[in-house]
């Protein structure tokens, strides 16, 4: 990578691990030569809590659970992507109405992410702080449905399983969701006009943080890094896992690759997954949420499940789900790109590798190739605009 002359002697700053723009512990030594930024070296691994070798020692039922403080921002993405590697390894059949629920909950979730992103991150860090209180006024709404269906709000939700979800939608639900979407694309609208096309905001962001499409595909972006730099590739499309392909959606992409760019493509983004979770409920099948085989549970009551001896209920294996031979790489369309699972099993109930490949944390590694030469008060707002999470880069 070529170096930049400097015209003082150079100034090392640190930033982080507990700056409000660092977005959780994340560290970075940047060399400046006055204002503008010569070098960069981003610190990780401040949240690193074993998430890979603690798959290995647990059942998939157990693991879930888990799944959710990876991307503590979507959880749902984690605990899909967790429950389709052993699904597609041992050609487990998901019946309709689960598939229907589960795609449900994976746009809900990409609409808490963009959220989260578009206020309390993105604009708030650039001095824009009315959009932080109206995202998170939107957002809880989307709890409030989590919390109807799964019994938790954001974290932990512990909802998918192998072969379809945990429990059915309950009574009025799908009601309260649509009701949702009605509500929620004006609003979408009142961002725009208050942020978009706002000049002092523009000036922030627009031709800043410049990725060429070459570039975003050399240094394997994914997600809207990707698709703001005019390259139409989104898993949900390419891969065309759950339902995705039974609704009428489009790409958000854009060719600037700019960080403007990125915000246009993520405010698209929640328009869409709007028009998915609309055409899903309105369309959703009946039928089994879940494959009571893939659980070992076929005989119901019958069940060796079901003969609850307390003296001996400390004996018994919990019914789990025995992963085949072979080796499996499955992806999903996180809110932040390519969330992927390598599964090697070796029949066992648990894993012998569970590898974890999180979007944001190869999306990370472009930043100081994108920071050599820029402002140092441009920083904040490449940082932002890529959006990282790190307990999902340190697993």
């Amino acid at each position: 990578m070529a170096q930049i002359e400097t015209r003082t002697d150079p100034m090392i700053i640190n930033m982080g691990p507990h700056h409000p723009s660092m977005h959780g512990c994340f560290r970075l030594i940047v060399t400046l030569d006055g204002e503008d930024i010569v070098d960069c070296e981003p610190v990780i691994g401040y949240l690193h809590r074993g998430m890979e070798k603690i798959a290995e020692s647990r059942t998939n039922t157990m693991y879930v659970p888990y799944v959710s403080r990876w991307d503590y921002y979507g959880g749902m993405f984690n605990e899909a992507v967790t429950v389709n590697a052993p699904e597609q390894l041992a050609d487990i059949e998901v019946p309709k109405r689960a598939s229907y629920i589960r795609t449900i909950m994976l746009e809900l979730t990409r609409l808490t992410n963009h959220l989260l992103w578009f206020g309390p991150s993105f604009v708030s860090d650039l001095g824009g702080h009315a959009p932080f209180f109206y995202a998170l006024r939107e957002r809880e709404i989307i709890l409030d449905l989590f919390e109807a269906a799964t019994g938790y709000r954001l974290i932990n939700n512990n909802y998918f399983r192998i072969g379809g979800v945990a429990a059915d939608l309950p009574y009025g639900w799908v009601d309260k969701c649509l009701d949702f979407c009605d509500y929620f694309i004006p609003k979408i609208d009142e961002y725009e006009k208050l942020v978009t096309d706002n000049p002092i905001f523009l000036r922030r962001v627009e031709g800043i943080g410049t990725i060429t499409r070459d570039d975003a595909i050399n240094w394997g972006l994914s997600g809207p890094m990707l698709r703001a730099s005019g390259v139409k590739w989104d898993l949900r499309k390419v891969d065309h896992y759950e339902c995705y392909d039974d609704f009428d959606w489009e790409i958000a992409w854009a060719t600037e690759g700019d960080c403007l760019a990125r915000y246009r493509v993520r405010m698209k983004e929640m328009r869409e997954s709007t028009k998915i979770v609309r055409q899903a409920c309105e369309s959703l099948p009946g039928g089994a949420y879940e494959n009571l085989e893939a659980k070992r549970l076929l005989e119901g009551r019958k069940s060796q499940w079901n003969d609850f001896d307390y003296n001996y209920i400390a004996k018994k294996l919990s019914p789990t789900f025995k992963i085949p031979a072979g080796e499996h790489y499955v992806r999903v369309e996180a809110g932040r790109g390519e969330l992927g699972i390598y599964l090697i099993g070796n029949d066992n109930v648990f894993p012998w590798r569970w590898k974890i490949r999180p979007a944001d944390f190869n999306n990370l590694q472009i930043l100081p190739f994108l920071l050599k030469g820029v402002k140092v008060a441009d920083l904040v707002a490449i940082l932002a605009s890529i959006d990282v999470v790190m307990g999902s880069v340190d697993r």
